[in-house]
This record gives structure tokens, C-alpha cells and sequence, in this order.
């Protein structure tokens, strides 16, 4: 009988308290990841892990084998392959493409999620001042992440658009394949129709430069019988300054929401509205298309990605174009028409269908000869 080969996936992102994009990106792929394997005799996969929890946060593990080994963020990240080495794996996946490859003796496949930061390189606000000036540093050349690259076998993106980008900006010589992003399901009911929604606009996303939030609100005071509801967490700074470029404008500062309380403000609104510059996917688009609820989005080559034809578009920078954008979901016909077409691009988009492109690029590593 022909040996297993054995799949190690990297889940040392998860995070235990709470997900970020990165944790429930892993968490959902792995637990997906987890199922297809175990219809199959041919495989085996064991999960790494660096903190007690990790494991846990995976939805479904089943009997996998789990490795404990040095956390991302070690300075032994650069030689973690001597961690690895010790199970024999044939292949590893890591969600992110930092993950060392110094002396390893397995394939490796690296993950590229979206170059945000060499576009719009302020570092998040949470980061401390080590942090945000390292974080810089990095983003000021494409060196270090062609050299990251070099160390894997193949690079997975996120979507079609980041691979797009690699390839524009000559990143790597590996192939690169497309596993897609997927949002949790939303459980928030059924899908209300168009007279059962409110004269609401539902904005979730951070309040950084890129976002370019302050195109929504002077949109908002061209939309005065609509209120918008800006979901995260905000800063008093900020709060004070979006308020003030236009001083009419309903708007709702929810500063901070549960997944409930989310999930329910998308299911009774018009729409929800992003002006973002740039993003790596558009997890918020499938959330609420998946509600019904119809999107109004910046004209960027990966919302046209996310979106297709489900969504409204608009000029990045111009506050009349959401605006009437908005409108024109004030008509039932155009809206029902809308909301249809949302449910249906949403459910392109999910993590078992992403997890089946994984296993199949991973057959495809390890069907092939590996990288010096």
C-alpha cells in the first residue's frame, strides 16, 4: 500500500481571545482543510501550533495530530524548518508568507494576502512606535518579500487581483495559485425584503487612511433622509474629525458591535458602502451580500473582483457618485434586482470550496519537483 503523504499546516496565526483576518482565515481553511482529508486514505495532516488554544479555535479538528512549536514572532521563526523537520511532512502551508525555510526538507507553500501597505504604507494605529517604524522599513522596497517568496515552492493569493499584482510587480519565479478568502456564515434570519429595510447604510471596516472613509460621510450629507452606521471601533480623534466634515450627515458611531449586532444592522439596510482605495479581498461584501443586502463600492479592481455585477460602483473620490449610487436602490425594483444578484455572488465565495482549491494545489506541490 502506498504511504500517506502528510500535509502540516501552519495555524500558528489563530489568535485564542478573538479572530482577526489572518486567525479566521486559518482557522475556517484548516477546519475545511481538516474534513476533505479525512474522506481520504492518502493523506494525512497534522496541525502547528505555538500557544495552548489554538487548536480549540479550529471549528472542526477532528483527531489531527497537532505540533507544538516556536510562535511566529520568535526570533527562531527564520530556523522553525528544524521544528518541522522532526514530523517528515511532504508539504506545509502557512496563511501568511513569513514563515522560515532555512534547511527545510519538505515543500513549502506561502500565502499572500494583499500589498496594502506598499500602496498606503502607514502602519496600523494599535502597533507600538518599534513596531510601526519596523513595519515601515519593510514596505519601503519589494526585496524582502521577493526574498520570503524565494524560500517557498509555491505562493498561494487571496484572489485573482493580489495575484495579479505579483505578478505586475514581479515578486516571485514560483507558480501561484488562487485560494479565495470566505466570510462566516451570517445567521441573522431570513432575508428581508425591500419594504422591511430601513433608510440605513452600514460602513464595517477601520478608519485608516486607505479606507478613505471621509468619502462616505460627505456623501452622507447629500443623503440626508439616510443614516449611516459606521460599526467599529473608532478613536474620539477620529470620531470628532469625521463628524465635522459635514456636520449634517446622520451618522451612527457604533464603536465596536458583536457578531449579532452586525450581522442584524446589514439585514435591515439599504445597502452597505465601502469607499476603500485598496483592499486584499472584501470579506464585508460577502457578509452582506449574503444577507441580501446590496453593495455600494469604490471602483477598484477587486471589489469588481468580489462584487461582479451584484454590486453599485462609484468614483473613489467623488461623493456625488455614491450618492447616487445609493439612490438608485430607492427604487423596490432596482433593489430586489440588487439583493438577488447579491445572495447569488455570495455564494461563490465559501470555505469549503476554498479548502478543496488548497488540497488541490497541495496535490500539486507534491506531485512536483521541489525548489532549490
Amino acid at each position: 500500500m502506498k504511504h500517506a503523504r502528510h500535509i502540516a499546516f501552519d495555524a500558528r496565526y489563530i489568535r485564542v481571545e478573538h479572530h482577526d483576518g489572518i486567525s479566521r482565515f486559518s482557522a475556517n481553511l484548516a477546519a475545511e482543510l481538516a474534513r476533505l482529508v479525512s474522506q481520504r486514505d492518502d493523506v494525512s495532516l497534522t496541525i502547528l501550533v505555538s500557544q495552548e488554544g489554538q487548536r480549540e479555535r479550529i471549528p472542526f479538528a477532528g483527531d489531527l495530530a497537532t505540533l507544538m512549536i516556536s510562535p511566529p514572532t520568535s526570533i527562531r521563526e527564520p530556523f522553525v524548518a528544524h521544528e518541522v523537520n522532526r514530523i517528515a511532512p511532504d508539504v506545509v502551508f502557512s496563511p501568511m508568507q513569513t514563515m522560515g525555510s532555512s534547511s527545510r526538507r519538505y515543500r513549502l507553500v506561502l500565502t499572500v494576502h494583499d500589498l496594502i501597505y506598499y500602496r498606503h504604507p502607514t502602519p496600523p494605529r494599535e502597533f507600538n512606535a518599534a513596531l510601526r517604524g519596523l513595519w515601515r522599513l519593510y514596505h519601503l522596497s519589494w526585496w524582502p518579500q521577493r526574498w520570503l517568496l524565494r524560500g517557498s515552492d509555491a505562493v498561494v493569493a487571496v484572489s485573482q487581483t493580489t495575484r495579479d499584482l505579483i505578478a505586475k510587480y514581479r515578486l516571485t519565479k514560483r507558480p501561484v495559485y488562487v485560494v479565495p478568502n470566505a466570510a462566516d456564515p451570517m445567521v441573522a434570519g431570513p432575508v428581508l425584503d425591500f419594504g422591511q429595510r430601513s433608510k440605513t447604510l452600514v460602513y464595517m471596516g477601520s478608519f485608516m487612511p486607505y479606507k478613505n472613509v471621509e468619502t462616505l460621510v460627505r456623501a452622507m450629507a447629500l443623503l440626508p433622509d439616510f443614516e449611516l452606521h459606521l460599526m467599529s471601533r473608532i478613536s474620539t480623534k477620529d470620531r470628532a474629525r469625521l463628524s465635522a466634515l459635514a456636520p449634517n450627515a446622520r451618522l451612527v458611531f457604533h464603536n465596536g458591535c458583536t457578531d449579532g449586532e452586525y450581522a442584524q444592522a446589514l439585514r435591515t439596510a439599504t445597502a452597505l458602502v465601502t469607499a476603500s482605495r485598496d483592499e486584499g479581498f472584501g470579506i464585508p461584501l460577502v457578509e452582506s451580500m449574503s444577507l441580501g443586502t446590496p453593495v455600494v463600492v469604490s471602483e477598484i479592481p477587486i471589489f469588481r473582483e468580489i462584487g461582479g455585477e451584484a454590486a453599485l460602483y462609484a468614483n473613489v473620490d467623488s461623493p456625488d457618485d455614491f450618492a447616487r449610487a445609493v439612490r438608485e436602490l430607492d427604487d423596490r425594483e432596482a433593489w430586489t434586482r440588487m439583493s438577488s444578484h447579491a445572495q447569488q455572488q455570495a455564494a461563490t465565495f465559501s470555505w469549503p470550496r476554498s479548502a478543496r482549491a488548497l488540497l488541490d494545489v497541495l496535490d500539486d506541490v507534491m506531485n512536483s519537483e521541489p525548489s532549490r
